[in-house]
């Protein structure tokens, strides 16, 4: 958590709109952006049960001492959208605006597209059309409805995640694969239409992290390992070094980045396992 002593980067009038922000990279995001001033709005979708743990997170973000809305609900259906958009309007009044929108949602289907034995147990097309909207479609779907509320404030930065699983073949990955690499098309588009607009669009591609959804995916522990030793930096990457990038996107300096798509990885994605000798 960054100390309280940090330089306030954005006024109260600065909002994120964080889709996805009880835990992992949305939740560091929520912590980072509060300590330097911003006022935060965190969708997100959780049992009952998981509620303790939420709030404890959300307790760092509350400490910052700005505004902090946080919403539980389906950001993926038309009535969970109005409702968090209602509840936005009240919180951030007339001078607010979203300083930042991070699509951090990660809900997506993790099924084989063929099972040797069990037919039933492959991918589905709805299955497969759900996580496409879940983790690729739907960040159009938030831009248009900020658009249309005109909430945007000037230059505001949209951004989204993405990971090497976009461009690789990863066991009972294909669904998401596939929406990231949806996603990361969404985001060149967006980048262009937007600009007119002075917004931007980016995607962070983050190193392997160890995150809640992380730990959903089928050998997510070789996953880590593999990460570990590939890594130049010597470390895996964090959820704060991820959210330490979003902070430097939200800035007025990077207003000339636009359309990329940023490795946020201490070098991991382009170092090969190291070699040893015996």
């Amino acid at each position: 958590m960054d100390a309280p002593s940090l330089r306030r980067d954005f006024g109260t009038e600065d909002w994120a709109l964080i889709l996805g922000g009880s835990s992992g990279f949305g939740l560091a995001t929520a912590q980072k952006l509060a300590a330097h001033g911003m006022s935060v709005c965190v969708v997100h979708r959780d049992l009952r049960s998981a509620t303790e743990r939420v709030e404890r997170g959300f307790d760092a973000v509350r400490a910052a001492g700005g505004a902090f809305l946080s919403i539980n609900t389906d950001a993926l259906s038309a009535a969970g959208r109005a409702e968090i958009l209602r509840q936005l309007r009240a919180a951030r009044g007339e001078r607010g605006k979203v300083k930042l929108l991070l699509h951090s949602i990660a809900l997506g289907n993790l099924r084989p597209l063929v099972h040797a034995s069990e037919p039933a147990l492959r991918l589905g097309e709805e299955e497969l059309a759900g996580t496409l909207h879940a983790m690729g479609t739907s960040l159009v779907t938030w831009v248009q409805a900020l658009l249309d509320e005109e909430s945007f404030a000037p230059a505001a930065s949209v951004v989204a995640l993405t990971s090497e699983g976009a461009r690789l073949a990863l066991p009972s990955y294909a669904a998401v694969g596939a929406a990231k690499a949806c996603l990361e098309s969404l985001v060149r588009s967006l980048a262009v239409e937007l600009a007119p607009r002075g917004l931007r669009c980016n995607a962070i591609q983050a190193g392997v992290t160890d995150t809640p959804a992380l730990r959903r995916i089928r050998g997510h522990e070789q996953l880590l390992e593999r990460a570990a030793l590939r890594n130049p930096c010597g470390r895996r990457t964090l959820p704060e070094d991820v959210a330490n990038a979003i902070y430097l996107l939200a800035l007025p300096e990077a207003r000339w980045i636009n359309g990329a798509v940023i490795p946020v990885d201490g070098g991991e994605s382009i170092a090969a396992l190291p070699i040893t000798e015996d």
